[in-house]
């Protein structure tokens, strides 16, 4: 922790005295007391609108499978009656009660974050809203003259059974999401970027809001201490803009508020070019300014207006899509390539001394170190394990077996163990080395925007490398054309378009000009 002395010094500040802990305590905003300042802080923050849409789903399935499934032990299922009839009106039934389940628990406000932590407020309300769904359906059935068509005790058992079950899954559900909350998983971390009377004033009307989500750890501001008090309303100020990146990365955050205002066009330019390499979001502080635009135009912490400047990329349902594809494609790709895993591994070990695998430390999601398996592709006395130096055509330190892996990318299988363990994912920013160099210069030394490309899980392949910017990188151009189509990949993404670059990648495979 020594290469982040702000870090230390933000506990420091968080524990200055015993008077401002117990603020903390008393006030109703949730605050980073010391004992959830955690550095090693690896928990990720699950998503309240995948949580929410999940909850959707389980729903509708409990009561699909509830009415099916008395549907089934008292009537006998469809073979009781003649024809399928009456299956087609019990199916219809269920499937409209369902859909109408749902609707009627969001009209409810049960789906709404803050009463699905407390079941309190949920007891009243699940039994009205499920009430009223029922009695949509009995007036439907009145007025279509149904009702002779369906059994009385399949509905009151329906009935009675799923408002028990349900009741259940919401008191569980309840407790589950205390215990997130709890330990922050709910709460968006996030931090103030500067400070004095305006981030005072955020503070206030955030703690005056209702149902916010953040978690705010502290303040940073470039300005000296003489300018900017230590503690603004209770918070501590952290450091400076510099070291809010390495404190981002450390602290996983998920939100940076901007309290500048929207005239000062240069001073936000200058600050975002240093925050946008994070993989975070980041708004601008709008309840203070006298320019107002459209209410569509803001977002919303609690009820405090909010101008969105940059979102996370791949976030919420989009994350657990690209990891659903990613998980799926990638185990099943790797069961059809074991045979030929296999042969390489076989011609590795007949062609050099050494071991078939190579493991090699690359820069991962937020700059975070990932260890990247390949076929071992150079003698092993002459391994490069920093890439210090670049492979070039006729390398010397290359086998006659890595020349032909290297250059088909039969070298890269195994990554994909490290997809199915989560350190990359199928189609990303290629993960570079530490010592990686274009014309005698670290990356990040010769593209400014480097590190922005690590705002997502880097993949075994991209859009750079589809598009012919593979290989050797003896040349500055080529590492700025390559990160350009990263950072076009990020903000571009879709399962769509990893699905297309995966079919593209087999035939710019064909193309092997830049690979040794």
């Amino acid at each position: 922790m020594s290469d982040i002395p702000v870090l230390k010094r933000g506990v420091q500040e968080l524990s200055s005295s015993k008077a401002a802990e117990h603020d903390i305590e008393r006030r109703r905003f949730p605050r980073p007391r010391l004992a959830n300042f955690k550095f090693s802080d690896s928990s990720g923050l699950i998503s309240p609108v995948v949580v929410c849409g999940a909850v959707r789903l389980a729903e509708f399935v409990i009561v699909a499978c509830l009415g099916y499934g008395i549907f089934a032990a008292y009537l006998g299922g469809p073979s009781a009656f003649e024809g399928y009839t009456g299956y087609v009106l019990y199916g219809l039934a269920i499937t409209t009660a369902s859909a109408a389940s749902i609707l009627s628990f969001q009209a409810f406000q049960l789906y709404d974050l803050s009463t699905l932590t407390s079941i309190s407020r949920q007891l009243t309300r699940i039994g009205a809203a499920w009430t009223l769904v029922f009695a949509l359906l009995a007036v439907i059935a009145f007025f279509m003259k149904l009702g002779i068509e369906y059994s009385r005790f399949w509905l009151a058992s329906w009935y009675l059974i799923g408002l028990f079950v349900l009741t259940g899954f919401r008191a569980a559900l309840s407790t589950t999401l205390r215990s997130w909350a709890r330990e922050g998983r709910l709460n968006r971390r996030a931090v103030i970027v500067g400070g004095g009377p305006a981030a005072r004033d955020l503070i206030k009307a955030l703690e005056a809001s209702s149902d916010t989500d953040i978690r705010i750890y502290g303040i940073f501001d470039d300005r000296s201490e003489e300018r900017v008090d230590k503690r603004i309303a209770g918070y501590p100020k952290l450091g400076n803009i510099d070291e809010l990146v390495k404190f981002g990365r450390k602290m996983r955050l998920d939100l940076l508020i901007v309290t500048l205002p929207i005239t000062a066009e240069n001073r936000l330019l200058q600050l975002l070019k240093k925050l946008w390499v994070l993989p975070v979001d980041i708004c601008l502080s709008a309840h203070t300014n006298k320019l107002r635009f459209r209410p569509r135009t803001y977002s919303y912490i609690g009820n405090v207006p909010f101008i969105d400047v940059q979102d996370r990329p791949i976030a919420d349902w989009d994350s657990v899509l690209k990891w659903s594809f990613d998980k799926l494609v990638s185990l099943l790709t790797l069961i059809a390539a074991l045979p030929l895993m296999a042969l390489v591994a076989l011609a590795i070990k007949l062609d050099s001394r050494g071991p078939v695998f190579f493991k090699q430390k690359r820069y991962g999601f937020n700059n975070e170190m990932i260890g990247v398996y390949k076929f071992r592709s150079m003698y092993t006395e002459q391994s490069d394990q920093n890439a210090s130096k670049l492979v070039t055509r006729d390398d010397p330190r290359v086998t006659p077996v890595g020349r032909f892996i290297r250059k088909t990318s039969l070298d890269e299988l195994p990554q994909l163990i490290n997809v199915l363990k989560g350190e990359l994912s199928l189609v990303g920013p290629r993960p570079h080395a530490l010592q990686a160099k274009a014309a005698n210069a670290l990356y990040d030394e010769v593209v400014d925007s480097y590190f922005a490309r690590h705002r997502v899980k880097p993949g075994i392949t991209g859009w750079a490398q589809v598009n012919g910017w593979r290989g050797e990188t003896d040349t500055k151009d080529k590492i700025e054309r390559r990160v350009e189509h990263d950072l076009y990949y990020i903000e571009n993404w879709s399962v769509w378009f990893d699905l297309y670059i995966l079919i593209k990648t087999p035939f710019s495979l064909l193309s092997s000009k830049n690979a040794y």
